[in-house]
């Protein structure tokens, strides 16, 4: 493999707090390290496959680590193996186009790659150090459901916020003797809904790995209720799903990778609670993107600096095709094959989604302090 002189990094997939830490961790790196060329790729693969990019320097990344989102905009739309091309007479199909893009990181003199994302956009990485690219991948997702690393950036953050609208919703169900639904991100894993719910003191958390039954809930609210507690706060993970029941789809998006979109089962749970009790008014609210903005926390600052510092290290080490990760309080790697599979049987190395354990600590305390999960 020829000397690595100049890089490129793009970011895909949902936005997150975090993400600005990780640029600027590797920009900094690089040229203060290794005396390496830095460029961003503007919106994801799109960017790659457009040759936009936007040079990147000290002066660029400089003071953006707390910033949320990330400076080189995203999509989770673009899979460049899998591309909605645009044909002369006016139709749309979807086309193999990677090979434009390495000819762009050709023309450009961009050795090699720093993909950070989810599950959609290191599937992209993977596909692209098979062709030959240098590659190395950052994970990226605030549902902390990658089962490769104990933890990702924007995670944190993104529990914060739901603990901060735990706290501001608790003041007004108290003050009007309400029930509230609370929905939050997770897709088919519940981590936000259990460590949001559990630090934000909910009465009630519904979770996918624990499906519910909504009478047990309802006799939550009226034992609060025999006690003089006259409101209660219910967490509800996107993904969860009555026993017998399915998730409930928000609505499926053709032209993006991951179709379908959960949501809204907080307001079907809402919808139905108001006729299952009838002494309280029954509210919903759901916290949706204000989860993955705003100002990164402490923790995420300094993980995605150290990813982005790794990421680069393991790179010019070496190490092209892995994926850095979080293990204990190190940052380690893993082949990219390990965490999104090898494509041929759509299965992951380690095992796919990393789930709630629902006989686990984290439950098991929970229950122990009253927690109601809709299973007993």
């Amino acid at each position: 493999m020829k000397p690595i002189e100049k890089i490129g990094i793009l970011t895909g997939g949902g936005d997150c707090s975090g993400l600005n830490a990780v640029i600027a961790g590797i920009t900094k790196a690089a040229i203060n390290k290794y005396n390496l060329e830095v460029i961003g790729y503007v919106k994801g693969y799109s960017g790659l496959y457009d040759n936009d990019f936007i040079e990147l320097n000290t002066d660029t990344v400089s003071g953006i680590q707390h910033r949320g989102g990330t400076l080189l905009k995203s999509s989770n739309k673009d899979n460049l193996f899998n591309y909605r091309v645009q044909k002369p007479d006016g139709s749309y199909a979807n086309e193999d186009v990677s090979d434009v893009a390495i000819e762009n990181m050709k023309k450009e003199g961009v050795d090699a790659l720093i993909v950070i994302g989810g599950d959609g956009t290191l599937t992209s990485a993977r596909d692209f150090k098979r062709k030959g690219v240098p590659v190395v991948g950052v994970p990226k997702t605030i549902d902390n459901d990658l089962p490769a690393t104990d933890v990702t950036f924007g995670y944190n953050t993104a529990l914060e916020a739901i603990v901060d609208g735990l706290d501001k919703i608790h003041t007004t169900a108290y003050s009007h003797d309400r029930v509230m639904v609370v929905e939050v991100m997770g897709r088919h894993t519940g981590w936000l809904a259990l460590e949001g719910g559990l630090s934000g003191s909910a009465d009630v958390i519904l979770i996918p790995e624990i499906p519910y039954d909504l009478s047990y809930v309802v006799e939550k609210v009226k034992q609060r209720d025999r006690t003089g507690k006259n409101f209660s706060v219910i967490v509800v993970s996107e993904g969860a799903k009555e026993k017998d029941g399915a998730v409930h789809v928000e609505r499926v998006v053709e032209d993006s990778a991951d179709s379908v979109r959960l949501g809204g089962i907080g307001r079907k749970i809402t919808d139905d609670l108001e006729q299952m009790i009838d002494n309280h008014e029954v509210r919903y609210t759901n916290l949706s993107y204000l989860q993955r903005g705003g100002k990164a926390s402490q923790f995420d600052r300094m993980l995605g600096v150290r990813y982005g510092v790794s990421a680069l290290d393991l790179l010019m080490q070496g190490g092209a095709g892995k994926m850095v990760r979080y293990r204990g309080r190190d940052i380690t790697s893993v082949p990219l094959e390990d965490v999104v599979g090898s494509g041929d049987t759509g299965e992951t190395s380690e095992g796919g989604a990393k789930y709630v354990d629902p006989d686990g600590q984290m439950v098991q305390a929970a229950k122990g302090i009253g927690i109601n999960f809709g299973d007993e």
